[in-house]
């Protein structure tokens, strides 16, 4: 039997931009029904090819400072305008977690399937703070796939990021957009 009401709020769901967010985040019990949920994903052979990192408050603007000190690096003539919108990367939603993609050698599950899992995680992380009345927001940006930052983040060199989820408080109205013509998607075999 169709569990209608989440029917209905998979068929609007929507994100909302981390600069039309503010505070408050999710409470601690919150966040833990959150990342619960994140790791309630398909996981062939139980692995748990994930890890979340959980930035709040001062541990926003710490990893500002790594991904600001590694565009800085990289970008010599950048001017300082820009070094400080870096800075910022984690700042507008009051609660970012890195959803990170950790394979495990395993003969018989590929590491396609464990990137997947990871993906699946973001998106039920997404669905939970949504479904809990925040705003929810899956981002990358070059910082997500920069290795020096990733290091500085403590990922290990042999794990990638899966995304940033940003959550917080939405500050206005969400509006949709325009969506997939299911038409032009959907063939029959």
């Amino acid at each position: 039997m169709p569990v209608t009401d989440a029917i209905a709020f998979l068929k609007t769901r929507r994100s909302v931009k981390p600069r039309e967010m503010s505070g408050p985040g999710p409470s601690p019990a919150e966040l833990d029904t959150i990342l619960t949920i994140g790791a309630r994903v398909p996981d062939h052979g139980k692995l748990a090819p994930w890890r979340f990192i959980v930035f709040e408050g001062e541990a926003r603007s710490r990893a500002g400072d790594v991904i600001a000190a590694v565009f800085a690096r990289k970008n010599p003539d950048a001017p300082v305008a820009e070094i400080e919108v870096e800075k910022r990367r984690l700042m507008e939603a009051p609660l970012v977690i890195a959803v990170v993609s950790a394979i495990k050698p395993h003969p018989k599950i590929p590491p396609w399937e464990q990137e997947l899992s990871a993906g699946a995680s973001c998106m039920n992380i997404v669905s939970a703070a949504s479904a809990l009345g925040f705003g929810a927001n899956w981002l990358t940006g070059w910082h997500g796939y920069d290795r020096d930052v990733l290091d500085g983040l403590g990922l290990k060199p042999e794990e990638k990021l899966a995304g940033f989820i940003h959550v917080g408080t939405p500050t206005r109205p969400n509006e949709d957009r325009p969506r997939p013509v299911l038409a032009e998607l959907v063939t029959r075999f």
